[in-house]
């Protein structure tokens, strides 16, 4: 996997430039502006752009917008510190194909980017899933259909369980860990789920589960 860095703080951004070269991954190049990137990508073609939400010239925000504008097909990930849900909504508008934040573990940085690069998800920080979810009811006023109802009723108990730790933003391994279950399993029980509720991504199925409160509890 080929990447560009665009982030004006100097040391996370070499940081991250060597994390993900030790974990096998060719970093194209990491750059401090908005400007820097796009010269990049006349001579580069990554397959996928992380990209910093607060920059001092040009936001993330206007970045995005110019690098869809003119490289509509290449993946771009925003890497950000920001919880805020309008920088999240107006990102996934703007069409990043992630939102993901600074202070996640590496593996599950490199996880989400495989999705995205891999499979073409669009990837969610899990913390985020409830923000997100929020927005939706926010913005939908029709009421719960009988036909979503009837897919969560095709559930099983233990896919309804996993489920519901989607929704609290656990990873494969944190849930496999908790039901005292193999990663594997956790990644079949996951398939099923999003093949039973129609959607493409564990981010689309959480977002499901706690726009309908499926989950009455908190997950410990």
């Amino acid at each position: 996997m080929r990447l560009l860095l665009i982030d004006d703080h100097a040391l996370f951004r070499m940081g991250l430039r060597e994390l993900l070269q030790r974990r096998n991954l060719q970093v194209l190049d990491a750059v401090g502006s908005g400007e820097q990137g796009l010269e990049v990508l006349r001579h580069e073609t990554p397959d996928v752009v992380l990209l910093d939400m607060r920059m001092p010239d040009l936001s993330g925000l206007d970045i995005l917008k110019r690098l869809k504008q003119e490289y509509p097909k290449l993946p771009v990930v925003m890497l950000t510190t920001s919880r805020d849900e309008r920088d999240l909504i107006d990102s996934l508008q703007q069409g990043a194909q992630g939102y993901l934040l600074k202070d996640m573990e590496p593996d599950e940085l490199i996880n989400a980017l495989m999705r995205i690069v891999q499979r073409g998800e669009t990837v969610v920080a899990p913390e985020l899933t409830a923000v997100l979810a929020k927005a939706v009811q926010g913005g939908e006023n029709s009421a719960p259909g009988s036909d979503l109802m009837d897919a969560f009723a095709n559930l099983t108990p233990r896919e309804r369980e996993i489920l519901c730790h989607l929704a609290d933003g656990q990873s494969n391994k944190l849930i496999a860990r908790n039901l005292g279950i193999s990663d594997g399993t956790v990644k079949l029980h996951v398939k099923a789920i999003l093949r039973k509720l129609e959607v493409h991504s564990r981010v689309e199925a959480a977002v499901m589960a706690v726009e309908k409160n499926l989950c009455d509890r908190v997950v410990d």
